[in-house]
């Protein structure tokens, strides 16, 4: 599968996107975006999973500056490749790039049969788009989660 053929709108729904995160803490959020990871069939056993992001966690840091973190879970627990996004309504302390805190989470949730194409290419695809300031920009002030999913979409050629 080729990179461009990857479409991010097939791992991401509404209903795997909360704007509206209330957590304080690094595992705060990644169990509230993990609870839509289950809620959405994408993941079968929640601490399994929970377990596997915070190992990946202490390989190294996730945060890639600018108010976004990108943890990854490679699981036997994920049923269906996907990816949640979150955003906190205060930062997060998060080890980052920049050593700044987070707002903007980005949850992927890897079957371990995609971990060694589907899992890279997706990442790539995220990087390149969170590259881009205006696209970060968008994100803090993003208001529905059908506008989000747009956003991702819209800007992944």
């Amino acid at each position: 599968m080729d990179i461009q053929d990857l479409d991010i709108s097939k791992v991401i729904s509404p209903a795997l996107v909360n704007l509206d995160l209330q957590a304080t803490s690094k595992l705060e959020v990644i169990e509230e975006l993990t609870y839509l990871l289950v809620e959405t069939g994408a993941v079968a056993d929640k601490d399994a999973f929970i377990a596997d992001v915070l190992y990946r966690e202490e390989e190294g840091k996730t945060g890639l500056g600018e108010g976004v973190a990108i943890p990854h879970g490679k699981s036997a627990s994920v049923t269906s490749t996907s990816i949640a996004v979150g955003r906190t309504k205060k930062p997060v302390e998060w080890e980052s790039l920049d050593d700044k805190p987070v707002n903007i989470i980005i949850l992927f949730a890897v079957k371990n049969s995609d971990a060694t194409t589907t899992h890279i290419k997706l990442l790539q695809k995220v990087a390149i788009l969170l590259a881009d300031d205006e696209v970060i920009g968008q994100f803090q002030t993003v208001k529905t989660k059908e506008d989000l999913i747009k956003l991702l979409a819209k800007n992944q050629d």
